[in-house]
Protein backbone atom coordinates (compact mmCIF):
# COMPACT_ATOMS: atom_id res chain seq x y z
CA UNK A 1 0.00 0.00 0.00
CA UNK A 2 1.10 3.56 -0.72
CA UNK A 3 0.81 6.47 1.76
CA UNK A 4 0.09 8.86 -1.12
CA UNK A 5 -3.15 6.98 -1.78
CA UNK A 6 -3.91 5.90 1.79
CA UNK A 7 -4.26 9.47 3.03
CA UNK A 8 -7.05 11.29 1.22
CA UNK A 9 -9.59 13.89 2.27
CA UNK A 10 -12.20 12.76 -0.24
CA UNK A 11 -15.60 12.49 1.49
CA UNK A 12 -18.15 9.69 1.26
CA UNK A 13 -21.26 11.01 -0.45
CA UNK A 14 -19.58 14.23 -1.60
CA UNK A 15 -17.04 12.88 -4.04
CA UNK A 16 -18.13 15.41 -6.65
CA UNK A 17 -17.45 18.29 -4.22
CA UNK A 18 -13.99 17.06 -3.28
CA UNK A 19 -12.05 20.21 -4.34
CA UNK A 20 -14.33 22.59 -2.42
CA UNK A 21 -13.10 24.13 0.87
CA UNK A 22 -15.25 26.21 3.18
CA UNK A 23 -12.84 27.44 5.85
CA UNK A 24 -9.26 27.15 7.08
CA UNK A 25 -9.80 23.92 9.02
CA UNK A 26 -8.28 20.77 7.58
CA UNK A 27 -10.81 18.24 6.30
CA UNK A 28 -9.79 15.87 9.09
CA UNK A 29 -10.36 18.55 11.72
CA UNK A 30 -13.84 18.97 10.24
CA UNK A 31 -14.36 15.22 10.75
CA UNK A 32 -13.40 15.63 14.40
CA UNK A 33 -15.68 18.63 14.94
CA UNK A 34 -18.61 16.96 13.19
CA UNK A 35 -18.33 13.97 15.53
CA UNK A 36 -18.01 16.07 18.71
CA UNK A 37 -21.27 17.89 17.96
CA UNK A 38 -23.23 14.80 16.88
CA UNK A 39 -26.06 13.13 18.81
CA UNK A 40 -24.63 9.57 18.63
CA UNK A 41 -21.38 10.85 20.15
CA UNK A 42 -23.22 12.74 22.86
CA UNK A 43 -25.26 9.65 23.79
CA UNK A 44 -22.08 7.80 24.74
CA UNK A 45 -21.99 9.78 27.98
CA UNK A 46 -24.70 7.43 29.21
CA UNK A 47 -23.33 4.13 27.93
CA UNK A 48 -21.44 1.78 30.21
CA UNK A 49 -17.70 1.40 29.69
CA UNK A 50 -17.02 -1.16 32.44
CA UNK A 51 -18.39 0.00 35.78
CA UNK A 52 -22.02 0.89 36.67
CA UNK A 53 -23.36 4.35 35.82
CA UNK A 54 -23.94 6.59 37.64
CA UNK A 55 -22.16 6.07 40.94
CA UNK A 56 -20.88 7.95 43.95
CA UNK A 57 -17.40 7.77 42.40
CA UNK A 58 -17.12 9.09 38.86
CA UNK A 59 -15.64 6.44 36.57
CA UNK A 60 -15.33 6.23 32.82
CA UNK A 61 -18.24 5.98 30.45
CA UNK A 62 -18.03 5.47 26.68
CA UNK A 63 -17.78 9.20 26.04
CA UNK A 64 -14.90 9.93 28.44
CA UNK A 65 -13.17 6.80 27.19
CA UNK A 66 -13.40 7.92 23.56
CA UNK A 67 -12.14 11.41 24.42
CA UNK A 68 -9.10 9.92 26.14
CA UNK A 69 -8.49 7.49 23.29
CA UNK A 70 -8.66 10.44 20.87
CA UNK A 71 -6.03 12.29 22.91
CA UNK A 72 -3.64 9.33 22.83
CA UNK A 73 -4.48 8.74 19.15
CA UNK A 74 -3.50 12.32 18.31
CA UNK A 75 -0.09 11.76 19.92
CA UNK A 76 0.40 8.43 18.15
CA UNK A 77 -0.49 9.82 14.73
CA UNK A 78 1.63 12.95 15.10
CA UNK A 79 4.66 11.05 16.39
CA UNK A 80 4.45 8.39 13.66
CA UNK A 81 4.10 11.08 10.98
CA UNK A 82 7.13 13.01 12.26
CA UNK A 83 9.27 9.89 12.59
CA UNK A 84 8.48 8.56 9.12
CA UNK A 85 8.98 11.94 7.42
CA UNK A 86 12.28 12.44 9.26
CA UNK A 87 13.71 8.97 8.69
CA UNK A 88 12.08 7.56 5.57
CA UNK A 89 9.75 9.84 3.59
CA UNK A 90 11.05 13.43 3.49
CA UNK A 91 9.03 13.92 0.30
CA UNK A 92 5.81 13.64 2.35
CA UNK A 93 6.57 16.86 4.22
CA UNK A 94 3.89 19.55 3.65
CA UNK A 95 1.37 16.93 2.47
CA UNK A 96 -1.73 15.38 4.04
CA UNK A 97 0.59 12.84 5.65
CA UNK A 98 1.46 15.45 8.25
CA UNK A 99 -2.19 15.33 9.40
CA UNK A 100 -2.09 11.70 10.57
CA UNK A 101 -2.72 12.80 14.15
CA UNK A 102 -6.01 14.48 13.21
CA UNK A 103 -7.20 11.44 11.23
CA UNK A 104 -6.39 8.99 14.03
CA UNK A 105 -7.88 11.27 16.68
CA UNK A 106 -11.18 11.60 14.79
CA UNK A 107 -11.34 7.84 14.23
CA UNK A 108 -10.74 7.31 17.95
CA UNK A 109 -13.70 9.55 18.78
CA UNK A 110 -15.94 7.40 16.60
CA UNK A 111 -14.62 3.91 17.33
CA UNK A 112 -17.25 3.06 20.00
CA UNK A 113 -20.23 4.97 18.58
CA UNK A 114 -21.87 1.76 17.40
CA UNK A 115 -21.70 -0.03 20.75
CA UNK A 116 -25.16 -0.88 22.12
CA UNK A 117 -26.23 -0.18 25.72
CA UNK A 118 -24.47 -2.15 28.48
CA UNK A 119 -21.29 -2.73 26.49
CA UNK A 120 -20.36 -6.25 25.44
CA UNK A 121 -23.31 -7.66 27.36
CA UNK A 122 -25.57 -5.70 24.99
CA UNK A 123 -23.74 -7.07 21.96
CA UNK A 124 -24.08 -10.60 23.28
CA UNK A 125 -27.80 -10.15 23.97
CA UNK A 126 -28.40 -9.12 20.35
CA UNK A 127 -26.35 -12.02 18.98
CA UNK A 128 -27.92 -14.67 21.18
CA UNK A 129 -31.46 -13.43 20.57
CA UNK A 130 -31.01 -14.90 17.09
CA UNK A 131 -28.84 -17.92 17.95
CA UNK A 132 -30.48 -19.04 21.21
CA UNK A 133 -33.60 -16.92 21.73
CA UNK A 134 -36.92 -16.33 20.01
CA UNK A 135 -35.20 -14.89 16.95
CA UNK A 136 -33.93 -18.34 16.00
CA UNK A 137 -37.26 -19.10 14.27
CA UNK A 138 -36.46 -16.37 11.73
CA UNK A 139 -33.46 -18.15 10.25
CA UNK A 140 -35.30 -19.52 7.22
CA UNK A 141 -36.97 -16.18 6.55
CA UNK A 142 -33.72 -14.21 6.34
CA UNK A 143 -30.95 -14.32 3.75
CA UNK A 144 -27.70 -16.11 4.76
CA UNK A 145 -25.75 -12.84 4.62
CA UNK A 146 -28.22 -10.99 6.83
CA UNK A 147 -28.28 -13.92 9.24
CA UNK A 148 -24.47 -13.76 9.47
CA UNK A 149 -24.69 -10.03 10.23
CA UNK A 150 -27.24 -10.27 13.03
CA UNK A 151 -25.84 -13.40 14.70
CA UNK A 152 -22.40 -11.77 14.82
CA UNK A 153 -23.71 -8.27 15.65
CA UNK A 154 -20.61 -6.20 16.24
CA UNK A 155 -20.23 -2.66 17.60
CA UNK A 156 -17.37 -1.91 15.23
CA UNK A 157 -19.46 -2.74 12.17
CA UNK A 158 -22.32 -0.73 13.62
CA UNK A 159 -20.03 2.31 14.03
CA UNK A 160 -19.24 2.14 10.31
CA UNK A 161 -22.99 1.88 9.57
CA UNK A 162 -23.82 4.93 11.71
CA UNK A 163 -21.17 6.99 9.93
CA UNK A 164 -21.85 5.86 6.35
CA UNK A 165 -25.50 4.77 6.04
CA UNK A 166 -28.11 7.16 4.68
CA UNK A 167 -30.88 6.95 7.25
CA UNK A 168 -34.36 8.25 6.35
CA UNK A 169 -34.43 12.03 5.98
CA UNK A 170 -30.64 12.26 6.26
CA UNK A 171 -28.12 13.17 3.62
CA UNK A 172 -26.28 10.85 1.28
CA UNK A 173 -23.04 9.55 2.76
CA UNK A 174 -24.25 9.52 6.37
CA UNK A 175 -21.88 11.72 8.36
CA UNK A 176 -20.04 12.47 5.09
CA UNK A 177 -16.64 11.69 6.60
CA UNK A 178 -13.30 11.46 4.81
CA UNK A 179 -12.29 8.14 3.30
CA UNK A 180 -9.14 7.88 5.42
CA UNK A 181 -10.99 8.49 8.67
CA UNK A 182 -13.71 5.93 7.82
CA UNK A 183 -11.17 3.25 6.90
CA UNK A 184 -9.30 3.92 10.14
CA UNK A 185 -12.19 2.77 12.35
CA UNK A 186 -12.72 -0.56 10.56
CA UNK A 187 -10.74 -2.88 12.80
CA UNK A 188 -11.91 -6.05 11.06
CA UNK A 189 -12.17 -5.22 7.32
CA UNK A 190 -14.11 -8.25 6.20
CA UNK A 191 -17.68 -9.51 5.90
CA UNK A 192 -19.48 -11.33 8.74
CA UNK A 193 -19.11 -14.68 6.93
CA UNK A 194 -15.35 -14.34 7.55
CA UNK A 195 -15.83 -13.56 11.24
CA UNK A 196 -14.44 -16.87 12.49
CA UNK A 197 -14.20 -17.90 16.13
CA UNK A 198 -13.71 -14.34 17.41
CA UNK A 199 -17.03 -13.37 15.78
CA UNK A 200 -15.62 -10.03 14.64
CA UNK A 201 -16.25 -8.25 11.34
CA UNK A 202 -16.13 -4.73 10.00
CA UNK A 203 -19.23 -3.92 7.96
CA UNK A 204 -22.77 -5.16 7.48
CA UNK A 205 -23.81 -6.34 4.03
CA UNK A 206 -25.85 -3.13 3.69
CA UNK A 207 -22.65 -1.01 3.90
CA UNK A 208 -20.26 -3.36 2.12
CA UNK A 209 -20.25 -1.34 -1.10
CA UNK A 210 -19.30 1.80 0.83
CA UNK A 211 -16.25 0.11 2.33
CA UNK A 212 -15.34 -1.44 -1.03
CA UNK A 213 -15.47 1.99 -2.68
CA UNK A 214 -13.31 3.53 0.05
CA UNK A 215 -10.77 0.69 0.08
CA UNK A 216 -10.36 0.59 -3.70
CA UNK A 217 -9.94 4.36 -3.92
CA UNK A 218 -7.09 4.24 -1.38
CA UNK A 219 -5.44 1.07 -2.64
CA UNK A 220 -6.10 -0.96 0.50
CA UNK A 221 -4.96 -4.53 -0.21
CA UNK A 222 -7.77 -6.91 -1.11
CA UNK A 223 -7.21 -10.36 0.38
CA UNK A 224 -10.26 -12.19 -1.01
CA UNK A 225 -10.49 -13.75 -4.46
CA UNK A 226 -13.42 -13.18 -6.86
CA UNK A 227 -16.50 -15.01 -5.63
CA UNK A 228 -15.29 -15.15 -2.02
CA UNK A 229 -16.68 -13.02 0.83
CA UNK A 230 -15.06 -9.58 0.81
CA UNK A 231 -11.89 -9.31 2.88
CA UNK A 232 -9.20 -6.62 2.99
CA UNK A 233 -6.00 -5.93 4.85
CA UNK A 234 -6.29 -3.26 7.52
CA UNK A 235 -5.73 0.37 6.64
CA UNK A 236 -2.43 1.13 8.46
CA UNK A 237 -3.98 3.77 10.70
CA UNK A 238 -6.28 1.13 12.21
CA UNK A 239 -3.25 -0.10 14.15
CA UNK A 240 -2.83 3.33 15.76
CA UNK A 241 -6.53 3.60 16.65
CA UNK A 242 -6.41 0.09 18.12
CA UNK A 243 -3.26 0.92 20.11
CA UNK A 244 -4.82 4.08 21.57
CA UNK A 245 -7.87 2.04 22.59
CA UNK A 246 -5.76 -0.78 24.06
CA UNK A 247 -3.69 1.67 26.09
CA UNK A 248 -6.64 3.63 27.46
CA UNK A 249 -9.11 0.93 28.33
CA UNK A 250 -6.56 -1.25 30.13
CA UNK A 251 -4.72 1.45 32.05
CA UNK A 252 -7.78 3.58 32.84
CA UNK A 253 -9.69 0.52 34.11
CA UNK A 254 -6.82 -0.04 36.54
CA UNK A 255 -7.12 3.57 37.75
CA UNK A 256 -10.92 3.33 38.07
CA UNK A 257 -10.55 0.11 40.05
CA UNK A 258 -8.33 1.89 42.55
CA UNK A 259 -10.90 4.66 42.95
CA UNK A 260 -13.60 2.05 43.55
CA UNK A 261 -11.35 0.19 46.02
CA UNK A 262 -11.42 -2.98 43.95
CA UNK A 263 -7.61 -2.77 43.82
CA UNK A 264 -5.50 -1.52 46.72
CA UNK A 265 -3.01 1.33 46.37
CA UNK A 266 -0.15 -1.16 46.59
CA UNK A 267 -1.62 -3.43 43.88
CA UNK A 268 -2.32 -0.49 41.58
CA UNK A 269 1.06 1.19 42.00
CA UNK A 270 2.88 -2.13 41.49
CA UNK A 271 0.99 -2.70 38.23
CA UNK A 272 1.67 0.79 36.88
CA UNK A 273 5.31 0.94 37.92
CA UNK A 274 6.04 -2.50 36.45
CA UNK A 275 6.21 -0.86 33.01
CA UNK A 276 9.50 0.79 34.02
CA UNK A 277 13.02 -0.24 34.98
CA UNK A 278 14.06 -0.05 38.64
CA UNK A 279 15.89 3.24 38.02
CA UNK A 280 12.87 4.86 36.40
CA UNK A 281 10.58 3.56 39.15
CA UNK A 282 12.87 5.21 41.71
CA UNK A 283 12.76 8.49 39.75
CA UNK A 284 8.96 8.41 39.57
CA UNK A 285 8.66 7.85 43.30
CA UNK A 286 11.17 10.66 43.93
CA UNK A 287 9.23 13.08 41.72
CA UNK A 288 6.04 12.23 43.62
CA UNK A 289 7.85 12.96 46.87
CA UNK A 290 9.49 16.14 45.57
CA UNK A 291 6.12 17.44 44.35
CA UNK A 292 4.73 16.97 47.85
CA UNK A 293 1.96 14.58 46.78
CA UNK A 294 0.30 12.82 49.70
CA UNK A 295 -3.10 12.07 48.17
CA UNK A 296 -2.96 8.46 47.00
CA UNK A 297 -5.43 9.01 44.16
CA UNK A 298 -3.21 11.80 42.85
CA UNK A 299 -0.16 9.54 43.07
CA UNK A 300 -1.96 6.91 40.98
CA UNK A 301 -2.97 9.58 38.47
CA UNK A 302 0.69 10.57 38.05
CA UNK A 303 1.85 6.95 37.68
CA UNK A 304 -0.93 6.33 35.17
CA UNK A 305 0.16 9.36 33.12
CA UNK A 306 3.75 8.06 33.08
CA UNK A 307 2.55 4.62 32.00
CA UNK A 308 0.40 5.92 29.15
CA UNK A 309 3.29 8.08 27.94
CA UNK A 310 5.60 5.06 27.93
CA UNK A 311 3.13 2.86 26.09
CA UNK A 312 2.52 5.59 23.52
CA UNK A 313 6.26 5.82 22.82
CA UNK A 314 6.54 2.05 22.57
CA UNK A 315 3.65 1.79 20.10
CA UNK A 316 5.11 4.54 17.90
CA UNK A 317 8.39 2.62 17.86
CA UNK A 318 6.60 -0.64 17.03
CA UNK A 319 4.69 0.99 14.16
CA UNK A 320 7.76 2.63 12.62
CA UNK A 321 9.84 -0.56 12.92
CA UNK A 322 7.10 -2.67 11.32
CA UNK A 323 5.83 -0.10 8.82
CA UNK A 324 6.90 -2.14 5.79
CA UNK A 325 5.01 -5.25 6.98
CA UNK A 326 1.98 -3.08 7.81
CA UNK A 327 1.95 -1.62 4.29
CA UNK A 328 2.42 -5.09 2.79
CA UNK A 329 -0.50 -6.47 4.79
CA UNK A 330 1.72 -9.11 6.45
CA UNK A 331 1.90 -7.61 9.97
CA UNK A 332 0.42 -9.94 12.58
CA UNK A 333 -1.30 -9.00 15.82
CA UNK A 334 -1.58 -5.55 17.39
CA UNK A 335 1.11 -2.96 18.09
CA UNK A 336 0.89 -3.86 21.80
CA UNK A 337 2.04 -7.38 20.83
CA UNK A 338 5.24 -5.89 19.37
CA UNK A 339 6.38 -3.48 22.10
CA UNK A 340 9.49 -4.11 24.22
CA UNK A 341 9.47 -7.16 26.48
CA UNK A 342 9.24 -5.34 29.83
CA UNK A 343 6.24 -3.26 28.73
CA UNK A 344 4.60 -6.20 26.96
CA UNK A 345 4.84 -8.39 30.07
CA UNK A 346 3.58 -5.57 32.30
CA UNK A 347 0.60 -5.06 29.98
CA UNK A 348 -0.19 -8.79 30.03
CA UNK A 349 -0.11 -8.72 33.82
CA UNK A 350 -2.57 -5.81 33.85
CA UNK A 351 -4.87 -7.79 31.54
CA UNK A 352 -4.68 -10.84 33.81
CA UNK A 353 -5.50 -8.81 36.93
CA UNK A 354 -8.30 -6.99 35.10
CA UNK A 355 -9.93 -10.26 34.07
CA UNK A 356 -9.61 -11.84 37.51
CA UNK A 357 -10.44 -8.90 39.77
CA UNK A 358 -12.21 -6.24 37.68
CA UNK A 359 -14.28 -7.77 34.89
CA UNK A 360 -15.46 -10.57 37.21
CA UNK A 361 -16.23 -8.20 40.10
CA UNK A 362 -19.79 -8.13 41.44
CA UNK A 363 -20.68 -4.56 40.27
CA UNK A 364 -19.55 -5.36 36.72
CA UNK A 365 -21.34 -8.72 36.64
CA UNK A 366 -24.53 -7.13 37.98
CA UNK A 367 -24.55 -4.59 35.15
CA UNK A 368 -23.94 -7.32 32.58
CA UNK A 369 -26.72 -9.54 33.94
CA UNK A 370 -29.27 -6.73 34.17
CA UNK A 371 -28.21 -5.29 30.81
CA UNK A 372 -28.53 -8.65 29.11
CA UNK A 373 -32.08 -9.15 30.38
CA UNK A 374 -33.12 -5.61 29.38
CA UNK A 375 -31.67 -6.00 25.87
CA UNK A 376 -33.17 -9.48 25.46
CA UNK A 377 -36.62 -8.14 26.34
CA UNK A 378 -36.35 -5.14 24.01
CA UNK A 379 -35.22 -7.37 21.14
CA UNK A 380 -38.08 -9.77 21.78
CA UNK A 381 -40.79 -7.11 21.98
CA UNK A 382 -39.59 -4.95 19.09
CA UNK A 383 -38.94 -7.88 16.74
CA UNK A 384 -42.39 -9.26 17.48
CA UNK A 385 -43.78 -5.83 16.62
CA UNK A 386 -42.16 -5.69 13.16
CA UNK A 387 -43.16 -9.31 12.47
CA UNK A 388 -46.82 -8.42 13.17
CA UNK A 389 -47.09 -4.66 12.52
CA UNK A 390 -50.87 -4.84 12.12
CA UNK A 391 -51.44 -5.71 15.79
CA UNK A 392 -52.51 -2.99 18.20
CA UNK A 393 -49.63 -3.44 20.66
CA UNK A 394 -47.12 -3.64 17.79
CA UNK A 395 -48.32 -0.30 16.48
CA UNK A 396 -47.90 1.25 19.91
CA UNK A 397 -44.30 0.04 20.11
CA UNK A 398 -43.47 1.05 16.54
CA UNK A 399 -44.68 4.59 17.26
CA UNK A 400 -41.80 4.95 19.72
CA UNK A 401 -39.17 4.45 17.01
CA UNK A 402 -37.43 7.50 15.55
CA UNK A 403 -38.48 8.44 12.02
CA UNK A 404 -34.91 8.04 10.73
CA UNK A 405 -35.17 4.25 11.09
CA UNK A 406 -36.98 2.37 8.31
CA UNK A 407 -39.33 0.54 10.67
CA UNK A 408 -42.19 0.56 8.12
CA UNK A 409 -40.14 -0.97 5.27
CA UNK A 410 -41.85 -3.50 3.03
CA UNK A 411 -39.18 -6.18 3.54
CA UNK A 412 -38.59 -7.95 6.85
CA UNK A 413 -34.80 -7.59 6.87
CA UNK A 414 -34.99 -3.80 6.67
CA UNK A 415 -37.50 -3.74 9.52
CA UNK A 416 -35.30 -5.95 11.69
CA UNK A 417 -32.30 -3.77 10.89
CA UNK A 418 -34.36 -0.76 11.97
CA UNK A 419 -34.98 -2.52 15.29
CA UNK A 420 -31.24 -3.05 15.70
CA UNK A 421 -30.55 0.60 14.81
CA UNK A 422 -33.12 1.76 17.36
CA UNK A 423 -32.04 -0.49 20.23
CA UNK A 424 -28.28 -0.23 19.69
CA UNK A 425 -28.55 3.57 19.64
CA UNK A 426 -30.16 3.71 23.09
CA UNK A 427 -28.31 4.87 26.19
CA UNK A 428 -28.29 2.57 29.21
CA UNK A 429 -30.78 4.79 31.04
CA UNK A 430 -33.14 5.07 28.05
CA UNK A 431 -33.02 1.29 27.49
CA UNK A 432 -33.93 0.76 31.15
CA UNK A 433 -36.73 3.32 30.89
CA UNK A 434 -38.26 1.68 27.80
CA UNK A 435 -37.89 -1.76 29.40
CA UNK A 436 -39.76 -0.63 32.52
CA UNK A 437 -42.53 1.05 30.56
CA UNK A 438 -43.24 -1.82 28.16
CA UNK A 439 -43.31 -4.20 31.13
CA UNK A 440 -45.68 -1.96 33.09
CA UNK A 441 -43.12 -1.44 35.85
CA UNK A 442 -43.19 2.35 35.63
CA UNK A 443 -45.43 5.09 34.32
CA UNK A 444 -44.59 8.64 33.23
CA UNK A 445 -45.14 11.15 36.00
CA UNK A 446 -48.31 13.08 35.18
Amino acid sequence: MDWNRLITNKRLGQEDHHPERHDDRTEFKRDYDRLIFSAPFRRMQNKTQVFPLPGSVFVHNRLTHCLEVASVGMSLGCDVSRALIRDKYPELRNTLFEELGQIVSAACLAHDMGNPPFGHSGEKAIQTFFTEGKGLVLRNRLSPRFWDDVTHFEGNANSFRILSHQFKGRRKGGFVMTYSMLASIVKYPWAASCAGEKKKFGFFASEEEFYKRIAEEMGVLKLSSPGEPLKYARHPLVYLVEAADDICYEIMDIEDSHKLKILSFEETSDLLLSFFSEDVQTNIRKRIEDEGMTDRNEMIVYMRACTIGKLENECVKAFVENEEAILNGTFQGSLIDHISERQRNAYKKCCKVSFEKIYRSKPVLDVELAGYKIMETLMDQMTEAVLHPDRYYSQQLICRVSSQYDIHAADLESRIMAVLDYISGMTDVYALDVYQKINGISLPIV
